[in-house]
């Protein structure tokens, strides 16, 4: 398992020590996410887990290498945030996740959403999709279901 070391600690002796004691890769806060996912993606290419590109679930697949939705074959444009939605929604495949949950990883540390942001957002999403995949649990939050559509 690769691992990366996100820490406030930046000195050069700290940076040896870490990588000595195992780490693979270091990472000083603050620091930009586009960075952190770029680092996480050359360690994965250098331990040879890229295999898995692509997440999917109810004809949606999202490809992780070339960032890019589609939903039944069909292409579908959707923004960077909406894109991070998605992909954590889909890494969490069956669990219910809270909005306060979404807001805190899928927008960056300067961004203060509003109180209503994930719930335009997944509404945004929703019409993009034309399709019934992002289910809400009310009062609890969001998920993408794991099981496979029951015939009626």
């Amino acid at each position: 398992m690769p691992v990366i070391l996100l820490t406030a600690k930046g000195s050069w002796s700290e940076r040896v020590d870490g990588i000595d004691a195992g780490a693979d890769d270091y990472l000083v806060k603050p620091f930009h996410m586009e960075e952190l996912i770029a680092r996480l993606r050359a360690l994965l290419r250098r331990d040879g887990a890229d295999r898995s590109l692509q997440l999917g679930a109810k004809g949606l697949i999202l490809d992780t290498r070339q960032m890019k939705v589609s939903v039944n074959g069909t292409p579908v444009k959707v923004t960077p945030l909406e894109f991070r939605l998605l992909n954590f929604l889909l890494h969490h495949r069956g669990r219910v996740i809270s909005q306060e949950e979404l807001a805190t990883n899928i927008y960056y540390q300067d961004q203060e959403p509003d109180s209503n942001a994930v719930e335009v957002l997944v509404g945004r999403l929703r019409r993009k999709l034309k399709a019934d995949i992002i289910e809400t649990r009310r009062g609890f939050g969001y998920l993408i279901d794991d099981q496979p559509d029951e015939p009626q």
